[in-house]
């Protein structure tokens, strides 16, 4: 089985190109944190790893519209080796993950630095018939009209 999951940001803005059939094929690169260090310590020095991302078609063109240097996303998909003879008559090795499916991993806010990620319920619109204990008042008579819970 050939499955990957990673979980990281983008380190520059997507590269996108299209193929002579026209198909969008989008390239990006993930920082991926390590879970631990390389030098064995308690992760505080945390590395991360820089892995190649290659999206086709409909996934690519969702990269190229709304993935930006810094978004955090996960990705699912495979790993993919190849080869090629660069101009100095070098062998070249590649290992890229072929996005199957990418998905935003935190809020646009967060990303943007605005919440942080954070939750306030003092900044949370109040229903305008809320009373101040934060509940809804129940009108009368709602009671006969089958509530799924007693």
């Amino acid at each position: 089985m050939n499955k990957v999951i990673l979980m990281g940001r983008l380190t520059r803005e997507p590269d996108i190109r299209y193929s002579q059939s026209g198909t969008a094929v989008a390239r990006y690169t993930l920082a991926v944190d390590r879970r631990f260090s390389r030098n064995g310590g308690d992760g505080n020095d945390q590395s991360a790893d820089f892995i190649t991302c290659v999206a086709f078609g409909r996934s690519a063109e969702f990269a190229e519209k709304y993935l930006h240097q810094g978004t955090k996303i996960a990705v699912t998909g495979r790993i993919q080796t190849g080869s090629y003879t660069n101009r100095d008559g070098q062998k070249v090795y590649t290992t890229d993950v072929v996005v199957e499916d990418q998905e935003f991993a935190e809020s646009k806010n967060a990303s943007q630095g605005a919440g942080g990620g954070s939750y306030r319920p003092e900044s949370r619109p109040q229903p305008a018939n809320a009373v101040d204990d934060g509940f809804m008042n129940i009108p009368d008579g709602v009671e006969d009209e089958g509530l799924p819970f007693n």
